[in-house]
């Protein structure tokens, strides 16, 4: 493990003429990240994952230029299901037990699941940053997600712009109950409908996550509800699941129904340009997202404070604003105002922070 240190830097000052006369003469050092992630098969994590190595590369060649330390990504990937997570524990439990990383980076597969690892890591004194994911135990040093609440909420508040209030909405979620950001965005699309006194009655609920799980709750959702405008909306927590979600109710028939999901996957968006069922998905910037992790990363390793909880903003992606949806990749665009009723009728793209 070959870290940078300001008493290192010190001496080696000392030892060169070219330091006192102006010039940095340390030499350059390299800090080891592992960086855990979760899924290759979902895009928007694809997308995340590219956004970390973009930034990486970024900082690589201002700090070439300027004999700077550089970073080494040292990558994992856990995979879906139950079986990624128990191989997340296991990559995350032999990369603290090796204690050669001057920093760990992780997507979470489960909140609970990697908490034992986490405090080793504290234990050890090895920074971890996790991204759009929370980890429940131990201490992290930054925590980068989208505004998932946010998401949802956006998601409900325009669906309750679509009915009348006195109208109670036979409501579907199809959720994930075992990582942060999927509950904050139910949490998220419900109290929006609270807030706009819009009537629901949650139907039924299904859990998926990804596209074999989707494919899968779709099935049985057509077993238990065959008949047209048994179902007014469908929220899905994601467009990994969602995505099979939607595909299976069109080939149904079933277009009477309105989704609602988040993610931004351009399938998804698609649904949307092409009127298949999907009237509105919260986009994340997973590239964005991606960046301010390993920029979080390369400040903690040249010991400059960072906040300890940092939100990107979710963009509405619906037919009123297809027009000024950049992607996945960004940029994050300016303020605009919502072209339908809401309590805040402006949408704001600032990156913000969480104070606790």
């Amino acid at each position: 493990m070959n870290t940078f240190s300001p008493i290192r830097y010190l001496a080696i000052c000392f030892l060169s003429l070219s330091c006192f006369n102006g010039v940095q003469a340390v030499e350059n050092s390299v800090y080891d990240i592992a960086v855990l992630y979760w899924s290759m098969d979902i895009p928007g994590q694809v997308v995340m994952r590219q956004g970390v190595e973009q930034a990486v590369n970024t900082i690589n060649e201002k700090a070439d230029k300027n004999n700077l330390p550089t970073i080494k990504l040292h990558p994992f990937v856990a995979g879906n299901g139950e079986k990624g997570i128990e191989k997340q524990i296991a990559q995350f439990k032999s990369v603290v037990e090796q204690n050669e990383m001057d920093l760990i980076i992780v997507q979470p597969t489960d909140n609970a699941a990697l908490a034992k690892s986490l405090i080793k890591a504290n234990q050890k004194n090895i920074p971890v940053i996790a991204y759009d994911q929370y980890i429940s135990g131990g201490q992290l040093a930054s925590f980068i997600t989208s505004d998932n609440y946010q998401a949802g909420s956006l998601d409900g508040e325009y669906i309750a712009s679509k009915f009348d209030n006195t109208d109670s909405i036979k409501l579907i979620l199809v959720e994930y109950p075992y990582v942060s950001s999927t509950v904050d965005r139910v949490d998220g699309f419900i109290d929006a409908l609270v807030e706009n006194k819009q009537a629901y009655e949650i139907i039924n609920t299904y859990q998926a996550v990804d596209p074999v799980s989707g494919a899968k709750a779709v099935k049985q959702m057509l077993v238990d509800f065959p008949e047209k405008n048994s179902i007014d909306v469908v929220f899905t927590v994601n467009d990994g699941g969602g995505l099979n979600v939607v595909k299976g109710l069109n080939k149904a028939g079933r277009n009477e129904i309105m989704v609602a999901t988040i993610d931004g996957d351009p399938l998804s968006i698609n649904n949307i340009i092409d009127n298949r069922l999907t009237v509105i998905n919260s986009a994340q910037f997973c590239q964005p997202l991606g960046e301010e992790a390993v920029k979080t990363a390369y400040d903690i390793l040249n010991g400059k404070a960072v906040k300890s909880h940092i939100l990107i903003p979710v963009f509405p992606v619906t037919k009123e604003t297809l027009s000024i949806y950049p992607s996945w990749h960004g940029p994050i665009p300016s303020t605009f105002e919502k072209p339908w009723s809401s309590k805040s009728p402006y949408w704001n793209g600032q990156i913000n922070t969480v104070k606790k």
